[in-house]
Formats: C-alpha cells, sequence, structure tokens
C-alpha cells in the first residue's frame, strides 16, 4: 500500500511461504537482478540447462546471498521432503540438490530467488491491520507469467482496485 515507506517494499508482490505464531517467511516476486541463472549457477558449480536469460530475482533483504527456487510441476524434482507446495502446481525449495535438478531441466516454470523477506510474530498481523498490505490469493499465472514490472498492478486489478485510487491512510481498506 503507498503508505509503506520502505523501498525494499514499495510495491512489492510478496508470496507468503509460511506463516505461524513464530513468524512470516515470503520472498519478493517483482524485483529482478542483473545477475542470470547461468552466472549464478555456474559459481555453484552448476551447470544451467534452462533458459540462457533467465534472471535471479531479489527475494527480499534478509540474507541476500542464501537462493531460493520456485517451480512448476512441469519440473521434475526427486526429493519432495525438501520442497513445499504453495499453490496447486507451485512449490518451493531451498536446497542445492533441487537447484541442482531445476537447474539440468530446461522448463518454463522457474524462479530463482536471492534474499528473503521475514516478520516476526505478530509483525505481519499489525502491519496488515494497520492498512500496509493488501491480501491476494496465489496465483500461479502471476508467479510465472506476469512480468516483474507490471506485477504488482495486475494483482490490484484482480482484486478489483485500480491502483491510481489508492491513498495512503492508516486502517483496514
Amino acid at each position: 500500500m503507498p503508505q509503506l515507506l520502505d523501498p525494499n517494499f514499495e510495491r512489492a508482490v510478496i508470496l507468503l511461504i509460511h506463516h505461524d505464531g513464530d513468524g512470516t517467511f515470503g520472498v519478493v516476486l517483482n524485483r529482478t537482478t542483473e545477475i542470470n541463472a547461468p552466472n549464478l549457477c555456474a559459481t555453484l558449480e552448476i551447470e544451467w540447462q534452462g533458459r540462457a536469460d533467465e534472471s535471479i530475482d531479489w527475494g527480499g533483504p534478509v540474507q541476500p546471498q542464501t537462493g531460493w527456487v520456485i517451480f512448476g510441476d512441469d519440473v521434475a524434482v526427486d526429493h519432495a521432503s525438501e520442497t513445499t507446495a504453495v499453490a496447486d502446481g507451485v512449490f518451493f525449495a531451498g536446497s542445492l540438490d533441487v537447484l541442482r535438478q531445476v537447474a539440468a531441466q530446461r522448463a518454463d516454470r522457474v524462479r530463482l530467488l536471492l534474499g528473503y523477506a521475514g516478520w516476526g510474530p505478530g509483525q505481519l498481523e499489525s502491519e496488515l491491520a494497520q492498512g500496509t498490505w493488501l491480501s491476494a490469493p496465489v496465483s500461479s499465472h502471476v508467479i510465472f507469467d506476469v512480468e516483474p514490472d507490471s506485477m504488482w498492478s495486475h494483482v490490484l486489478h484482480d482484486l478489483g482496485i485500480e491502483p491510481a485510487a489508492l491513498v495512503p491512510s492508516q486502517g483496514i481498506h
């Protein structure tokens, strides 16, 4: 929402991966970096077989050296215990073994990210009550098919909200 002044999260679309009484963990979906998958994988001695222009996205300000993989059901991964299903046809992992398996395939529904966003116990609930964030259903289409530059407005339109109509204010909208 416009009242969120932290530049890390201005117009951010975040996929929440885990939420419980101990806090919340998610990744920003609409920030790219100058790093590409072949170069990042080469530093890890992993051969990238996917698209040569596959970018690495910025998942958030916490631990930016930590990598994450979001992938669709078109990707074959053997270690289900190392993955989390976050929606129908959308999976999340943070293991090098899963990255190796993903890198060995030519899949279209893959996102690689560095860093994450995190909230302490009750912090996200408080920010939601202040009207700082909007909640939207998870959409594999948004995750894999919508360009990062238009993702924020796309999600708002899906919620029936005109982005230009948003004004900074406190409270639930």
